[in-house]
């Protein structure tokens, strides 16, 4: 079957610079992509890259969307290569996601998260991404009224004392009930690595400790995970599905932390996860309602149910997204 093929680049500010151990992040980059095929069904895509996280550059997919014909083969759609997990994401998922789509774009009613799945039962099932540093420290206090029961916070952006501190008040102020993530995007020393997972042994409320280490220090995690009763979730360490399947063959069975929008091939992730039958926690990738879709539509046939999965960052763009993504298909 042909489809037509069109795209269009984005650039969508954070409210606020997003913290992490890789540096700040201020503007999130991405492309959405349409397919329509013969009969006039539509599929809506996007390619949102994180190179630091090893994926392709925004630069590289635009080149390979560049260099496509107007009109592409569901044979182009499933031959691009594993070099490009971001670019794979987008098409199949757009391919996956055809649909009959009369008059304008409505995007909300398409791809609307919240319009197919009510706030109360998103917040019980998704973890909510508190800022960095002390900020922590008042900012759970609405998502918690609102429903939300999971909260990751990001750790390694200042020195491990000082966030031990924090940590410890943090502690003290959240309810029992709460589920603490702690991610470290691979900012950790390996003395701080064990400080953390020391301290997280001695309370009950860290459900796990993320990519405490690079990972290029894969050995040395994977010693972490015999030595202490926290999890530990790899992210950075199993970004694409090549990454996955080699920690996954080097003996990883703790948690996998999966942001599809980046990974790869929607179905060679499928296979990948009912073969091993992984412990997997779907994430966020900071995609647009788009590509959060398709990642939510993988999330629930494949993430841990026992695990909420990480979507609670809507709160990090402002503005409503359904007349952006409007105006910029209509502008392009």
């Amino acid at each position: 079957m042909l489809y037509q093929f069109d795209f269009c680049p984005y650039r969508r500010p954070f409210v606020r610079p997003l913290t992490t151990s890789h540096g700040n992040w201020e503007v999130r980059e991405g492309i959405i992509l349409r397919l329509t095929d013969e009969t006039g069904r539509i599929g809506w895509g996007e390619i949102a890259p994180i190179p630091w996280f090893g994926s392709e550059t925004l630069e590289q997919a635009l080149d390979f969307c560049q260099q496509l014909p107007p009109q592409i083969t569901t044979t182009d759609i499933f031959s691009i290569p594993a070099t490009l997990p971001a670019c794979q994401f987008g098409f199949e998922s757009a391919w996956e996601g055809r649909k009959v789509v009369g008059g304008r774009w409505q995007v909300a009613g398409e791809f609307g998260l919240k319009r197919k799945l009510p706030l109360p039962d998103f917040c019980k099932k998704s973890s909510y991404l508190l800022p960095t540093g002390e900020n922590a420290l008042q900012a759970w206090q609405t998502p918690w009224q609102e429903g939300y029961r999971t909260f990751k916070w990001k750790i390694g952006t200042a020195t491990v004392e000082t966030e031990l501190k924090l940590f410890n008040q943090l502690l003290q102020q959240l309810p029992p009930s709460v589920k603490l993530r702690l991610d470290a995007n691979g900012g950790l020393s390996e003395s701080a690595a064990h400080q953390w997972l020391r301290a997280t042994d001695e309370v009950g409320m860290v459900e796990f400790v993320e990519q405490p280490l690079p990972p290029k220090q894969f050995d040395s995690m994977l010693k972490m995970a015999h030595q202490y009763t926290t999890l530990i979730a790899l992210d950075e360490s199993v970004a694409t599905l090549s990454q996955l399947e080699t920690a996954y063959y080097r003996g990883w069975r703790d948690i996998f932390v999966i942001k599809a929008a980046i990974a790869g091939s929607p179905k060679r992730l499928r296979e990948l996860c009912q073969a091993y039958q992984l412990d997997t926690v779907f994430s966020s990738a900071l995609t647009t309602t788009i590509g959060t879709q398709a990642s939510l539509q993988l999330a629930a046939e494949l993430s841990n149910p026992q695990r909420a999965v990480g979507f609670g960052v809507n709160h990090w763009f402002t503005g409503d997204e359904e007349t952006w993504l409007e105006q910029l298909w209509n502008n392009h």
